[in-house]
């Protein structure tokens, strides 16, 4: 297993980092931990790896114990010799590392948004998106089409659940996956994603359909969603007023769809991974879900997700040339090995 799968994602985060703090020293803003109300960073990337360790070795070695208990810690010794190398760790905790600084500095930049380009351009992503819907407004034509009731439950359930997925996947491809070099690729290619979309922000800056025009949604019922959009609102208002005076960071921004450009960016890596069927198969689902959903909610214009689309696809391309990745098909999929070989 080699480290160096990570180099590409390192030069990305470093430069990422300096990026930050050369914008924050410019405009006189503060740099934050985007993530502090959960612990100090240095705290808290330890404790994930260290669940994330404990998930991968616990299960295994009650498997291996079976009717035996008292096997369990000998098991666990076991599968610890065999699946945490040194070299494994080192892996997951630099990929993670390169991840999250770049994580981090993207939340910041997205909350410097406002204060560097205070031009929105709502007005016209909502005139293009009437052009492609014939003059209709697609967020009312699926609020006409699935109702205005159990469907804006479901999406809020969707949206919620990307927000989980994302981190949960990037423990399978740094943690349980022992293929590094498509672990390194996914994990880069989110990376990448995240600078996409700060560029994005920047040259687009748009609040997004909920709050640029609230009352085409005010039909909707009250979800975990709405919450979410209410809460992201109060802090934009706090960080516009005094960034100083608030940990908060400033979340909100439409183009392009960063929803729908990770989900596109998981879909493409899994298809030219070869990955097995039924997980290619959520993926498509889960991506052709997120889709609308984001649309019905409010979040995203039409052309936001056109736009994550192509984002999507290009940081899977950018995190290929990065890591040495061919950009096509394997020749042979990716299998899901049985848990016997896994651990023997």
């Amino acid at each position: 297993m080699q480290a160096g799968g990570f180099r590409f994602a390192t030069w990305v985060a470093g430069i990422f980092l300096v990026a930050t703090f050369v914008v924050a020293w410019v405009y006189d803003l503060p740099v934050r931990d985007p993530d502090s109300v959960a612990g100090p960073t240095y705290l808290r990337l330890p404790a994930i790896l260290l669940l994330a360790f404990l998930l991968d070795v616990a299960p295994r070695a009650l498997w291996a114990a079976g009717r035996r208990p008292w096997h369990v810690w000998r098991e666990a010794r076991t599968v610890v010799r065999e699946r945490w190398h040194a070299s494994h760790v080192k892996f997951a905790f630099l990929g993670l590392a390169a991840w999250y600084v770049t994580y981090a500095s993207f939340r910041n930049l997205k909350s410097y948004v406002p204060f560097v380009n205070r031009h929105l351009w709502d007005g016209l992503l909502e005139d293009l998106d009437r052009a492609l819907f014939l003059g209709h407004d697609p967020a009312v034509l699926l609020h006409q089409w699935l109702g205005t009731g159990f469907a804006a439950h479901f999406f809020s359930f969707v949206y919620i659940a990307w927000i989980v997925f994302v981190p949960a996947s990037l423990v399978v491809a740094l943690v349980w996956s022992r293929d590094t070099a498509a672990g390194a690729w996914y994990v880069t290619a989110i990376a990448v994603d995240w600078v996409l979309g700060a560029l994005t922000y920047f040259a687009v800056p748009t609040l997004g359909p909920v709050y640029a025009r609230p009352d085409t949604f005010a039909a909707l019922p009250h979800t975990d969603v709405t919450s979410l959009q209410v809460s992201m609102m109060a802090e934009r208002h706090d960080v516009l007023v005094n960034p100083f005076n608030t940990q908060a960071v400033q979340t909100i921004a439409a183009f392009a769809s960063l929803h729908v450009g990770l989900c596109v960016t998981m879909v493409v890596i899994a298809e030219l991974l070869r990955l097995p069927r039924a997980l290619r198969i959520f993926l498509w689902v889960f991506l052709a879900l997120t889709v609308p959903g984001t649309i019905y909610l409010g979040w995203h214009y039409a052309v936001d997700a056109i736009g994550g689309t192509v984002l999507g696809v290009v940081g899977a391309w950018i995190a290929a040339k990065g890591t040495g990745q061919a950009f096509r098909r394997r020749s042979t999929p990716t299998r899901v090995r049985a848990h016997a070989e896994s651990v023997s």
